[in-house]
């Protein structure tokens, strides 16, 4: 169904969430209508969509929508259960999740357990769950929005369940800033001054880079931990490996979306004495990899946060060859460090998956980890 449709026969006037790739079309809309602002916010993470959505229905009596990715379900159980939940305080809220490792559809080895659990999760925190199928005609679209309605108007949350191409429509376009350094030339000036030093890499766009990197310097990926899903949980994922592994340098690789969901995670780095580990945030300010919506982090200087949380030394770098001197810099700096560099959006089109399980990454990472 078009999404500029859909959005139509919702019965919701304000939207919040965390952009997802079976949503784009979705998303893409609700920025055209409403952009961002008392409509429309694009959140840190789902579960402050849930917040905000609360929020909008104590000031208005109307229901919300939030929307996102099923692997954000995790992040949204304690404010549904807790706050939305008719046993607290009755609150009904509308989500739209893209429904990513639906049962039956092939997918990536991260989407694999939520999709099987995401129906029944959902059921269990109270939240009634409707399916959007691919090539629904309109008549049956409308009996399912009246379904939900019905649950919303008695109190109760609903959550309307997204196939793959369900929802059709232009893409979101995502604006060119000032930035010209590509993500993927960021990460190889990184590889060439880490040397052997295990690095850790955020989910997304940027673990695919890394992995063709090296294969196009005709290297192994034992020192590289590809974070596949867990989004915003790398740093911390490097931080315990850093903290036993002291004789060794470690890198984290993060987004700034995946950095902005987890804020915390600065300040458990900045406390931890960790004096073995890089922090390094590429900020292209966009949710690259569902689609380039914006994260807002292209108005932030993160080192500002970065600072404040305790890092011992912070830096920030735009361009290739102010990237390089950082890098070299960061190296001889007092640990825990923390870099920001400035890219800009996009990514090649012929850009691939690793060809590995995350088992395997996980086994070779382990065995080279054991050899220090």
């Amino acid at each position: 169904m078009d999404s500029e449709r859909f959005l139509e026969l919702l019965p919701c006037e304000f939207f919040t969430g965390v952009p997802d790739s079976l949503l784009s079309a979705f998303s893409a809309g609700v920025i055209r209508r409403y952009g961002e602002g008392k409509g429309h916010i694009i959140a840190a993470n789902e579960g402050n969509a849930v917040g905000l959505a609360a929020g909008y229905h104590l000031a208005t009596g109307k229901i919300p929508c939030v929307y996102l990715q099923n692997s954000g379900v995790g992040n949204i159980i304690n404010p549904v259960t807790s706050l939305l939940s008719p046993l607290v305080y009755g609150i009904p809220c509308l989500f739209l999740v893209g429904w990513r490792g639906q049962p039956g559809k092939k997918d990536e080895p991260q989407h694999a357990f939520m999709g099987k659990a995401t129906r029944e999760l959902l059921e269990a925190a109270g939240v009634v769950t409707f399916l959007l199928e691919k090539d629904l005609a309109e008549e049956r679209v409308l009996e399912l929005i009246q379904a939900a309605k019905q649950v919303l108007a008695g109190g109760d949350s609903a959550a309307i369940l997204v196939e793959k191409g369900a929802l059709t429509g232009e893409a979101y376009k995502p604006e060119k800033g000032e930035a010209t350094l590509a993500r993927e030339e960021a990460i190889a000036c990184i590889l060439s001054v880490s040397s052997q030093d295990p690095i850790f890499c955020t989910t997304g766009k940027a673990s695919r880079e890394l992995f063709e990197l090296r294969e196009r310097r005709g290297e192994g990926h034992e020192n590289d931990f590809l974070t596949v899903g867990s989004m915003g949980h790398c740093s911390c994922i490097a931080l315990g490996a850093a903290l036993q592994k002291p004789e060794r340098t470690h890198w984290c690789i993060d987004g700034d979306g995946a950095a902005l969901m987890h804020l915390g995670a600065l300040c458990t780095i900045g406390k931890s004495g960790a004096e073995n580990l890089i922090h390094v945030v590429i900020n292209n300010g966009a949710h690259e990899s569902v689609g380039g919506q914006p994260t807002g982090a292209d108005r932030l200087d993160l080192t500002d946060f970065a600072k404040a949380a305790g890092y011992a030394f912070t830096a920030r770098a735009d361009g290739q060859e102010g990237l390089m001197a950082a890098l070299e810099q960061i190296k001889r700096a007092p640990k825990p460090a923390f870099l920001e560099i400035c890219c800009a959006v996009g990514a090649r089109e012929d850009l691939g998956r690793p060809t590995t399980t995350p088992s395997e990454n996980k086994t070779l990472f382990m065995n080279r980890l054991r050899e220090d």
